[in-house]
């Protein structure tokens, strides 16, 4: 995860493009790339979707992931605990006896 966030802040850098990164504009821009994402699926199936646009689907995703990580990077926030102290938290939230394959919110169950 380092190598990667690294090869980003190298590209933002290089370019000097910090100055534009605050947290509230790296936010919109990441909300920005989850919908030109979401676009690659309107109007299809999933399956036609991933058929037709996979390589948009992939670049798309990789911006998200890039903005993401940047945001991370400049709160210092340490994705790979902040990924498994969310799950702990999701998991007492649904519990596998409760929602073991049903799609209900956790304030339905």
């Amino acid at each position: 995860m380092d190598a990667i966030i690294k090869k980003i802040i190298e590209f933002r850098d290089e370019r000097d493009w910090k100055q534009f990164h605050n947290p509230k504009d790296l936010a919109i821009s990441l909300t920005l790339e989850a919908s030109e994402l979401l676009e690659n699926f309107q109007w299809k199936e999933s399956v036609e979707a991933v058929n037709k646009n996979k390589e948009q689907i992939q670049d798309e995703l990789a911006d998200v992931l890039i903005y993401a990580l940047m945001i991370a990077h400049d709160l210092e926030i340490d994705v790979e605990h902040a990924i498994v102290h969310k799950l702990k938290k999701n998991a007492e939230k649904y519990p596998i006896e409760k929602f073991k394959g049903t799609s209900k919110k956790y304030t339905e169950g």
